[in-house]
């Protein structure tokens, strides 16, 4: 089956012309929804019977996000007194409406469980089995959502005692040492070093995450501090076929870099077929413990330097590539797999040096990505291949856009972080679920054309 490549992002409307009836069996038709129904329906056939419909009220929070329909009494209204809307979302005629308090009770109970990450897995499988995923540049980037309640009041901060000046004794300095690398063990995993991450499994990466709703900061385009409260969602996104490949929910205070590695673990042990070959992210992902996890996947890195107070590297220009005598910058040629080498040759400016046949002079340097994976990148920094596949990361930003103006992510109502993730995760199936659908319908019709 060969593979239809949309345009745009924004090139939906191929899904939205189809009548209402026809647009939702599109997109429900292939969210398997068995694991929420064993989460929220009756284990047992003994007590009181049950009345609600469970599938259709699945279904019809799914078809809420892609209705936008922004509260749950407004999708109840809307059931009540649009037939044709209720019998869509699956309920049958003689059904009565479920309550604001059914719905409230059957998210509570999906939040307890991972069933929408199971249904999640399951649809993007079945995405990458018709061929409509791309394996090749993934792109990783988080958006903020602000939450509904009202932030709590600032603690007041208990005054501490001076710390004793001057360097302490031999003794104490060992005492100290201990004590901090105590604190440090008995920290959260989200509040020790992104390097505490690499050897930890993906389930306790996943169920470790904060999700209450926290204070963050971000700077603007102007460079000033934006706050806001609420969470954090951050997505990698399939560069080329604009899917989300993996998404994680946090709390707004959560570092965009501590989520990188559970993402990348994600699509390593979930999605194992999709054999990624480079992660694109921002500056604000540039830590050494998220290259050498790309590295473990096979992958290479295509992250924008972050310089930290950094001295200007000696004999080597701002990209890392080597300079000669007169401080002209070796060009970038090739990448050699096999030895995991960059191949570097001599400067077009060479060619009339009077130092060109001296031995200070090199001809071809070559540098393997292993002696420092920050720096040193396949294809190299600066060249024309890295600006190339640095700006597809733009594909997850207008992802993130979206999803806040076309699949209510930047309307969360729920009090609680729990109930804010399964929004958040619905969102995510309703998108997958209409590119998919979208993706189907855009083939279909090329066949119809082609046979014509």
């Amino acid at each position: 089956m060969s593979i239809i490549r949309q345009e745009s992002l924004f090139d939906m409307q191929i899904l939205y012309d189809l009548e209402p009836t026809h647009r939702f069996n599109s997109i429900l038709a292939d969210i398997d929804i068995h694991p929420i129904l064993d989460v929220v329906m009756k284990k047992s056939h003994l007590g009181a019977p049950q009345t609600l419909n469970y599938p259709a009220m699945i279904y019809s929070l799914i078809i809420r996000i892609t209705e936008h329909i922004p509260f749950i009494k407004d999708l109840i209204t809307r059931l009540r007194t649009d037939l044709r809307f209720k019998v869509d979302c699956g309920f049958l005629v003689s059904d009565e409406i479920p309550s604001e308090a059914s719905y409230s009770r059957m998210i509570t109970l999906i939040s307890e469980s991972n069933a929408l990450d199971i249904v999640q897995e399951r649809l993007l499988l079945l995405a990458i089995n018709e061929g409509y995923v791309s394996n090749e540049i993934v792109a990783i980037d988080a958006t903020h959502v602000e939450a509904r309640d009202c932030a709590p009041s600032k603690k007041e901060q208990l005054v501490k005692e001076p710390k004793k000046r001057g360097r302490k004794k031999k003794e104490e300095r060992e005492q100290w040492l201990l004590e901090k690398a105590e604190e440090e063990a008995d920290l959260p995993l989200y509040e020790k070093t992104i390097a505490a991450q690499l050897d930890v499994s993906l389930s306790e990466l996943r169920s470790s995450v904060p999700i209450q709703p926290q204070w963050g900061v971000k700077k603007n385009s102007e460079g000033k501090n934006v706050f806001w409260y609420g969470f954090k969602c951050h997505l990698a996104v399939g560069a080329k076929s604009q899917y989300i490949v993996q998404s994680l929910f946090s709390s707004g205070s959560l570092n965009d870099g501590k989520a990188a590695i559970p993402l990348l673990k994600g699509i390593q042990e979930r999605f194992s077929s999709l054999n990624i070959a480079y992660a694109t992210m921002d500056a604000g992902y540039d830590y050494v413990p998220i290259y050498e996890q790309v590295y473990r996947m096979g992958a290479q890195s295509i992250i924008a330097y972050n310089k930290k107070n950094e001295p200007e590297p000696i004999g080597f220009d701002k990209h890392f590539a080597p300079t000669c005598a007169r401080e002209y910058s070796y060009r970038y040629d090739s990448y050699d797999a096999k030895h995991e080498t960059l191949k570097y040759t001599r400067p077009h400016e060479c060619n009339d040096c009077p130092l060109a046949h001296d031995s200070l002079c090199q001809k071809v340097y070559k540098m393997k990505i292993t002696k420092d994976l920050r720096r040193y990148t396949a294809p190299a920094r600066g060249s024309k291949k890295w600006n190339q596949l640095y700006k597809a990361r733009s594909a997850v930003e207008r992802v993130n856009a979206y999803l806040k103006g076309y699949f209510l992510l930047n309307q969360i109502y729920h009090c609680t972080g729990k109930k804010a993730k399964v929004h958040f995760d619905l969102v995510h199936i309703a998108y997958n679920a209409s590119r998919l659908a979208m993706d189907r319908l855009r083939y279909t019709n090329l066949q119809e054309s082609t046979a014509s």
